[in-house]
This record gives structure tokens, sequence and C-alpha cells, in this order.
């Protein structure tokens, strides 16, 4: 590694914590989140997937947004609101490499430019340990997500997951019909 590299930032920036971390090494072709917790034998209920967000409107504003894998990022609603802006959408993989200097499957917290917020939702800070990027995708981070709220750029601790649809049941509907194509009556 060379200083200045990716991976050197990521390695000062856990080194600044007083909190123990894990670099795991994996192979980059199982860098993505569901695909590491399967080969390497981790829950996606304890990883967590770093989002670049860029805003469209006013165009040129981004955040960082770190969810469980398990959780789907409102983007449209809660982040939006939070950034104060119109429109937002996911970053491309050419945005987020060119802000962050990361590739998608590698993107962490730990070392993100200044400028760039992060937004950190409340499952992730609930749990114990989680497994993160590490800026490549040759590597996770083990650590405690107390390190994310030692970041200087993390602004908030909140939820930012999408309310999960409202299934309507039987009975359920606006109407409170009696009968329902779900029930096989005969």
């Amino acid at each position: 590694m060379e200083p200045g590299t990716i991976e050197n930032q990521v390695l000062e920036a856990l080194g600044r914590s007083k909190l123990l971390y894990e670099v795991i090494a994996c192979d980059p072709a199982f860098a993505d989140t569901a695909q590491f917790c399967a080969e390497y034998g981790y829950a996606l209920e304890k990883s967590a997937n770093t989002i670049v967000v860029a805003s469209k409107r006013p165009p040129g504003q981004f955040a960082a947004c770190v969810v469980l894998a398990t959780t789907r990022l409102d983007v449209n609603r809660k982040v939006r609101d939070v950034l104060g802006v119109r429109k937002l959408s996911f970053a491309s993989a050419e945005a987020t490499r060119e802000v962050t200097g990361m590739m998608i499957g590698g993107v962490t917290p730990f070392a993100l430019p200044s400028s760039i917020p992060l937004l950190i939702d409340d499952r992730v800070v609930a749990l114990d340990w989680v497994i993160l990027g590490s800026g490549t995708r040759s590597s996770k981070i083990k650590a405690s997500p107390r390190m994310l709220l030692e970041l200087p750029m993390a602004r908030r601790r909140l939820s930012l997951r999408r309310a999960p649809k409202r299934l309507l049941l039987c009975g359920d509907s606006p109407e409170k019909t009696t009968s329902c194509s779900c029930i096989d009556a005969s």
C-alpha cells in the first residue's frame, strides 16, 4: 500500500478509535454484501452497506448512508428530507468512485471526504458488531458500529429505512368485505 491510498486512509481512521476492529480479507468476486456473507458465513443482519446518494435538484450534493444489508434505504423521503434537497437518487458507480475513490462493493464510511455527510441508520448502531466495506473489494471490516459515530462527518443517527408495505389481509380492505378471493370456500 502506498501512502495516501484508500487502504491507508481507512486504517488511519480505524486506528484513531479506541474500539476494536478486524480486517477480513476476501476474494473481490465476493465483495458484494450478500455474496460475501454467503461465502464467508456472516449473517446479513450483521452486515451494513454504505450507499452514496446524489442530489439531482440542486445537483452536486452527495451523502453516504449506512444501513443494514437487510434494509431498503428510503432515498426519496427520509434521506431527501434530511439533506433538504428536492430530488435525490442513488449515485452511479462512476460518481461514487469519483467522489469517494472507492468502488461499489467496497465503499466504507471510514475514509470518506469531509465534504460528504454520513447518515447512519439507528439499527446499525444498535448492533454489537457489524461488517462494513473497507474501501476496496478485497476486504471487509468487522467493527463496533460505535466507531461510525466517532467519525467527524457523522451527522445523524436516525431511521433511514423504508417502511414495509402493509399487506391488506382478508377484512382489511376499506370495504370490509366478507368474501375474499384468497380463501377457497369449497
